[in-house]
């Protein structure tokens, strides 16, 4: 045993350890969020979520859970507990592999690196050993430092930077005792080969692989639909987002969907497209210059308005699944992103970033909010959830011998089959 109390120690948005209590309340609380699932239609569809223990990859995993019905595989990349605690992420897989046992969904959580091929050879054999042989849905929604490529074993790393000048802009910080400063940071241009890494790392290139290793070994049902989960972002952080070198990856991974939507469409009806989501506090977003502080203002104009990542994904499977009718944009995206790229809000939240400072920001910011949502990221500020009592912290991975097979009877009754749209 090893219990104990787990108090929030960080480093700016850096936690030490994370709180597994916390992040099984957390999964819990986005379970009941999802609406009851859509009237039964069938065998349930078999989904493979690559990113699956964080941000909108968990919102996915969950909300295909509890509305969809779907079974199938996770693939994540999380530290188990030792001297200090697991990831929040391994805590929060170990959780939604509970849920979905509890709720009759036949789900594999397999934890290591998604982009080797090794990884990819295990969802194989599992797919085909466990799951019939088949796969109806992929979500690929993977945010990595890194990526070796497995034909070469050349790594690529992705960085964070503007395209052709400097850029200085505000951001928020806080400091030790946790008060909020706005202050303007400068982050130098990309060089070299700054693109070409992150876009090997961030673009299609693995998505593709991912579908092409599947594909080559029959595995993809017909009407196979994919989709990668993105984002577009505020013109206010365009320069070091969507105009940054992140960008130019995101927009690498667009045309990766374009190219895999004609190759899906001639050989097994299917679809490919990216999911533009909406902005929301995550582990990768909080990194880049600026963001916190948009977010945080954009919370101060909406409020409870704004649609949390578990909302965006029940309206994302509600699309490919025929709940509802698949809704693209002009390049071929599903837009989530909608209420948040408003004129009338962005025009608001601009009015608020000319005029925040560290003296102002408290009146135009919802800091509590945004502060709160970075603790949940690691199982802290939970409703719920004693931090003073102690917590057993070695918690093992749900492995396929921890959650057995379910028999046909033990699954969810009238179960649904789904098929694109």
């Amino acid at each position: 045993m090893s219990e104990r109390v787990i108090a929030p120690k960080s480093r700016g948005f850096l936690f030490l350890d994370s709180h597994p209590g916390g992040c099984r309340q957390l999964v819990e609380q986005m379970w009941r969020a999802v609406p009851d699932p859509a009237p039964d239609r069938g065998e349930e569809p078999v989904a493979l979520v690559i990113g699956s223990s964080a941000g909108y990859g968990l919102a996915a995993t969950i909300a295909g859970l509890a509305r969809v019905g779907i079974r199938g595989i996770g693939v994540c990349f999380e530290k188990a507990p030792a001297r200090r605690t697991g990831t929040a992420g391994w805590y929060r897989t170990v959780a939604t592999a509970r849920l979905a046992q509890q709720h009759g969904r036949d789900m594999v959580f397999l934890n290591g690196d998604a982009f080797s091929d090794t990884m990819k050879e295990q969802v194989a054999d599992l797919l085909a050993d466990r799951f019939g042989g088949r796969l109806d849905y992929l979500i690929y929604s993977v945010a990595a430092p890194r990526r070796t490529d497995p034909d070469t074993g050349t790594v690529y790393a992705s960085v964070l930077k503007p395209v052709g000048s400097p850029l200085t802009t505000k951001t928020l910080v806080f400091d030790a005792h946790g008060a909020p400063e706005v202050k303007e940071v400068t982050t130098a241009p990309a060089e070299g080969d700054d693109i070409e890494q992150t876009v090997a790392v961030m673009g299609g290139t693995d998505w593709e692989r991912w579908i092409t290793f599947l594909a080559d070994r029959s595995l993809l049902a017909d009407g196979f639909t994919t989709a990668a989960l993105s984002y577009i972002g505020s013109p206010l952080t365009a320069a070091i987002y969507r105009q940054g070198t992140i960008g130019a990856a995101k927009g690498h991974l667009e045309a990766t969907a374009r190219t895999l939507d004609e190759r899906l469409g001639k050989t097994l009806g299917g679809r490919a497209v990216t999911s533009a989501n909406a902005a929301a506090v995550t582990q990768s977003s909080t990194a880049i210059p600026g963001i916190a502080l948009y977010v945080g203002l954009l919370r101060g104009v909406l409020g409870d308005a704004m649609v949390a990542p578990i909302g965006q994904l029940v309206e994302l499977w509600n699309q490919p699944t025929g709940a509802r009718p698949l809704n693209l944009d002009d390049e071929g995206r599903v837009r989530l992103d909608t209420w948040e790229l408003d004129p009338a809000v962005q025009h608001a939240v601009a009015e608020r970033w000319s005029t925040a400072t560290t003296g102002t920001i408290t009146e135009l910011a919802d800091l509590d909010w945004f502060s709160d949502e970075v603790r949940r990221l690691h199982g802290f500020s939970v409703p719920g959830v004693d931090y003073t009592a102690a917590v057993e912290t070695d918690v093992p991975w749900p492995t396929p011998t921890t959650f057995p097979r379910l028999a046909d009877e033990q699954r969810r009754p009238g179960a649904q089959r789904l098929h694109s749209a």
